[in-house]
């Protein structure tokens, strides 16, 4: 098995050549990643020289156009998805309330819409308002011991009323991988859309989105190496069910429909540093590959590979002492390296004490507050969370557990 080189990797994110962040290990990467040169470059070439409405008749203007278009289609292809059913909007939350807002035109009273309590507010909150309008909302609740989500579970709160169900791929604080595939097909069977939250489970590694044929796919662009954008992936028979949300003349064009606000042209045009980087991982380590999607799921295995081996130190640490509750499975390969804590003191108050060793984390509830009182963690202290991606490394880890162990 290829082995990531990760000075190569560390080699393409300025950060690591800051010097007001050298000696400093970052542990807070379930809220945001540190941004890859392919991206900022740019990111700059467009502020610089291409910062003129785009798809104009001018050549400036067409260039602009053309950033903005290679963005979708680079990234679409990695997912193995059409890049007409890419969208991008100012962040994931917004584009959660826009297709909430669709989604209120078409159902009735009486239907159903499926949610968890285990899912990052963003992805629970804006459904469950659909309540307003009369739509039941049902909910898929975690073990509360383990913040597990049973599938025979959600079997029983299937049937005929059934219109959509949301869940995430997986939990900002739990960090356990759901069944994408199952669970989306067990939903269409029941005839309903799904809709799944990737937030959490990007950063490590492009999802094939082709394959999992989930309705709605959503995740944050800044998570992934890139500029502040939401991403959605919808699906070709939901994206023609629902009312268009933006401006009457552009209902027929699929990616327009459901951004209604102008869209920031430098970021899109930006986001295709996010696919030049995952390109030139895959063509140190693999070679040249000239299908995308395959491109995509090598350099996901690649990442997955080397988070699986560095964060299974750190959960064997961590369930192993009796003055903390590990939250979620204590197996790295069925979990992503996001890893909550609970605590005898306040989560934030740790974090801060752990910066002072140069291990930047983070504590508090992190829009999750449904889950953590599922799992009967006391809100007032939160959770502390270590959270990490590919480009960090095994002695990063190891002084995260030698400081852990100096505080715990």
């Amino acid at each position: 098995m290829t082995t990531l080189d990760i000075d190569f990797v560390r080699s393409q994110f300025p950060a690591f050549q800051s010097d007001e962040l050298k000696g400093q290990a970052f542990f807070e990467n379930a809220g945001g990643s540190y941004t890859c040169r392919q991206v900022i470059d740019r990111l700059n070439r467009f502020y610089t020289h291409r910062k003129v409405q785009p798809y104009g008749a001018y050549p400036v203007s067409q260039l602009g156009g053309e950033e903005m278009d290679e963005a979708r289609y680079r990234l679409a292809g990695l997912m193995g998805i059409k890049p007409d059913q890419l969208n991008f909007g100012p962040s994931t939350t917004q584009n959660t309330y826009v297709l909430a807002k669709a989604f209120s035109r078409v159902l009735t009273k009486g239907d159903v819409v499926i949610v968890t309590n285990q899912d990052h507010e963003a992805n629970s909150g804006p459904w469950r308002r659909l309540s307003e309008d009369g739509i039941e909302i049902r909910e898929w609740s975690v073990d509360s011991e383990t913040g597990h989500l049973n599938i025979e579970s959600l079997k029983n709160l299937l049937d005929q009323k059934v219109k959509l169900v949301c869940f995430p791929h997986c939990s900002n604080i739990v960090g356990e991988i759901n069944p994408v595939q199952e669970i989306v097909s067990m939903v269409h069977e029941a005839g309903a859309f799904a809709c799944v939250d990737g937030v959490s489970y990007a950063p490590h590694g492009f999802p094939n989105i082709g394959e999992l044929k989930p309705d709605v796919y959503l995740f944050s662009s800044y998570k992934t190496y890139g500029p502040h954008q939401g991403i959605m992936v919808l699906s070709d028979s939901l994206n023609d069910y629902l009312p268009n949300q933006g401006h009457y003349f552009n209902s027929d064009h699929p990616t327009k429909r459901f951004t209604p606000a102008g869209p920031d042209h430098a970021q899109i045009a930006a986001c295709a540093g996010m696919a030049d980087y995952f390109d030139i991982i895959h063509d140190h380590h693999f070679g040249s590959q000239s299908d995308a999607s395959k491109r995509g799921q090598a350099v996901h295995d690649l990442f997955r590979a080397h988070e699986v081996n560095i964060l299974q130190p750190l959960l064997d640490n961590l369930s192993s002492r009796n003055s903390v509750r590990l939250l979620g499975p204590s197996n790295a390969e069925s979990r992503a390296p996001t890893v909550a804590v609970e605590v005898n003191s306040n989560g934030f108050e740790v974090a801060k004490k752990l910066s002072k060793k140069g291990i930047n984390a983070g504590g508090g509830d992190f829009y999750a507050v449904r889950l953590l009182e599922a799992l009967g963690v006391d809100k007032a202290n939160g959770a502390l969370r270590l959270s990490f991606v590919h480009y960090t490394t095994q002695d990063e880890v190891s002084d995260l557990i030698s400081s852990l162990d100096e505080l715990l």
